[in-house]
């Protein structure tokens, strides 16, 4: 019986099983996203996500144990030198699954997985909003919100006030 055994053997022997999902995770860490079955990028965002966690601590001993999970010396370099630069703050969640149409040979489910730092797409947002603080006393937005309000309304009143003066200058002189 198989009580609380998560792993999906993806109807493979345990060595090909090993070896598709080392050979996914280094195409997904040289490509930052890859294209598979919905079932396939289930199973390789349990295999990569704790190599990437691994990747933070750069030392000889996590270097050589992602190592014997990926077989690939290009991808293991580029795991602790590039990707682990970018996910250094974030506490875990490193890939995204984003499913897609069916395929049609099959219909089997197809899915995108990707590194979600390296999407262009979804982080602009995420950058873009300020963090938000403890509501204690009056808060920084309602003062950006006041500075904000005056400095425009004294900007452009004098502008109009002005095209309403020349108006009437070309009114009363017939124009």
């Amino acid at each position: 019986m198989r009580h609380g055994k998560k792993n999906n053997h993806l109807g493979r022997t345990d060595s090909h099983r090993k070896a598709m999902l080392a050979n996914m995770s280094s195409s997904l860490i040289k490509h930052k996203r890859i294209t598979t079955t919905l079932a396939k990028a289930k199973a390789l965002r349990m295999y990569v996500e704790p190599l990437i966690t691994k990747s933070k601590n750069d030392t000889t001993h996590s270097r050589r144990i992602v190592f014997s999970y990926l077989q690939d010396k290009d991808s293991v370099t580029e795991l602790f030198r590039d990707i682990a630069a970018k996910v250094a703050n974030r506490p875990g969640g490193y890939t995204r699954i984003i499913k897609l149409n069916n395929r049609l040979g099959d219909n089997a489910e197809m899915a995108l997985i990707e590194l979600v730092d390296y999407n262009e797409v979804y982080g602009v947002e995420a950058a873009a909003e300020e963090k938000k603080t403890t509501r204690r006393g009056r808060s920084k937005t309602a003062k950006k919100d006041e500075a904000v309000k005056a400095e425009p309304v004294a900007e452009t009143a004098a502008p109009v006030e002005e095209e309403a003066a020349a108006e009437e200058t070309k009114e009363d002189k017939g124009e």
